[in-house]
């Protein structure tokens, strides 16, 4: 299959010009104005910026909470990602105490088989550093293709690792060139706050908010760092919420440490007045909780000064039942929210169109950092010769309204509800084959394969 992008404005982390594409066997195969070549297909870009396809780094599909699951699965949630402009994933495969690695890997596996629209690859989420486990790192690098692992420091009793088990992790898995990420916050700190809040009978959704302040994030993410610092693995914190966290981050750049951060999009536009809501606070109550506008302010500075460089969704939704009919105790609400639909767009509007950062950044944010932090550049993340021809074709100026009776995830309400965003994805492209046009899916489900990396 050929397809020729005609006038389209091309935007790259480095680039801005206006040019024709052509795209053949999956790749993009030329780039020059005025191409003069047969094509199968044709579409007409001008007036439309392009971009490389996004990838978010952070998802969790079909993910199983107490007594309910996520509510997207492979299928649904790579079907949602296309129509918002991701092309790419990376979920984590998630590792039950007392199990192998591999076990992890082999249940994920089966969730995605034959069900992913879009491109997509797996983290290793380790929960418990055995002897065993560390020995499987290795092959899980070398040989499966995922030099990826997170740690959670926080979920005591089920994932929480103690430091002493993160720096097996990380010393192991600097052996091998992989990076280590983690859900940096402090799950003693937590635990005993949640326990005081439930014992004296304050059990509404804010206090899922209060139990999480901002001291247990940044303390935390500056133990994650110091432990990466002293064992010299490349490291990346997920889902940035708060100045205090930022400010570990400095310190470490004073001492010439390299740290990858990523923050989501819910934490750059919602904040911690929508657990004023009642009962209907539970839709907002994911970990870590939505911050204050000051941490808003500090988490846009810090993506220009390059203290950040990724924004994700940490995607994860429920049925509105399953938070509500938990909102009597904050502590039982599944964590988590719906938004891999709306990453693309909200953050161009809200970025880009706000002149909160430029196009170039936008790229960075959505695509090409992903792709190079977690070793899918330059086959990802870019446009350019011999990538893979994953391209969002995009109206700059349409405006439309985010609603749970327009988007394509399978959650029964929208963390965004009555969002008025400027830009729209137009045309999705995935290795060269339309997958959406004009809000119509053009693809089959399993057409997504897995992507094997290499960092």
């Amino acid at each position: 299959m050929s397809l020729l992008i005609r006038n389209g404005r091309i935007i790259t982390a480095t680039d801005d010009y206006t040019a024709d594409i052509f795209i053949e066997d999956e790749k993009i195969s030329l780039i020059g104005k005025n191409l003069d070549i047969g094509a199968e297909n044709i579409i007409e870009a001008e007036n439309k910026l392009i971009f490389p396809g996004g990838i978010d780094p952070h998802v969790h599909f079909d993910l199983p909470f107490k007594h309910t699951a996520s509510s997207d699965d492979f299928e649904t949630g790579t079907r949602a990602a296309l129509f918002g402009g991701t092309t790419c994933v990376i979920d984590f495969a998630v590792q039950n105490k007392n199990h192998s690695l591999y076990s992890a890997l082999d249940e994920w596996n089966i969730k995605a088989y034959n069900k992913s629209y879009c491109d997509y690859s797996f983290h290793l989420n380790m929960t418990d550093a055995t002897p065993d486990a560390i020995k499987e790192i290795k092959d899980i690098i070398l040989r499966e293709g995922i030099p990826s692992f997170k740690i959670f420091m926080a979920y005591k009793g089920t994932m929480m690792m103690d430091d002493r088990q993160i720096l097996a992790v990380m010393d192991e898995v600097k052996k091998y060139g992989g990076i280590v990420s983690a859900h940096a916050t402090n799950g003693d700190m937590i635990d005993y706050l949640v326990s005081k809040y439930k014992s004296e009978g304050k059990l509404n959704p804010l206090y899922h908010y209060l139990s999480q302040p901002e001291i247990s994030e940044s303390e935390a993410t500056g133990r994650f760092i110091d432990l990466a610092n002293l064992t010299n693995v490349k490291s990346y914190v997920v889902h940035i919420t708060c100045e205090g966290t930022l400010n570990k981050i400095k310190e470490a750049k004073v001492r010439s440490q390299e740290v990858f951060a990523e923050t989501c999009i819910q934490y750059l536009v919602l904040d911690a007045s929508l657990y004023n809501k009642g009962t209907d606070s539970a839709k907002w109550v994911i970990s870590p909780p939505l911050r204050e506008k000051k941490d808003q302010y500090a988490l846009w500075s810090a993506i220009n000064n390059g203290l950040i460089q990724t924004v994700a969704t940490d995607h994860c939704p429920f049925l509105l039942k399953d938070k509500i009919t938990e909102a009597r105790d904050f502590s039982l609400i599944p964590n988590g929210a719906p938004g891999i639909e709306n990453r693309m767009e909200l953050l161009f509007s809200e970025g880009v169109k706000k002149n909160r950062i430029s196009l170039n950044k936008y790229v960075e944010l959505t695509s090409t950092n992903a792709a190079k932090i977690f070793g899918l550049h330059p086959h990802k993340g870019t446009i350019a010769v011999d990538s893979d021809a994953d391209i969002v074709v995009f109206d700059p100026e349409e405006k439309h309204t985010i609603s749970v009776k327009t988007h394509h995830m399978n959650c029964d309400y929208s963390s965004y509800e009555g969002f008025e965003v400027t830009g729209k994805c137009k045309t999705v492209i995935i290795r060269g084959h339309i997958a959406i046009d004009d809000n119509q899916l053009l693809i089959n489900k399993g057409f997504g394969k897995f992507i094997k990396r290499k960092l």
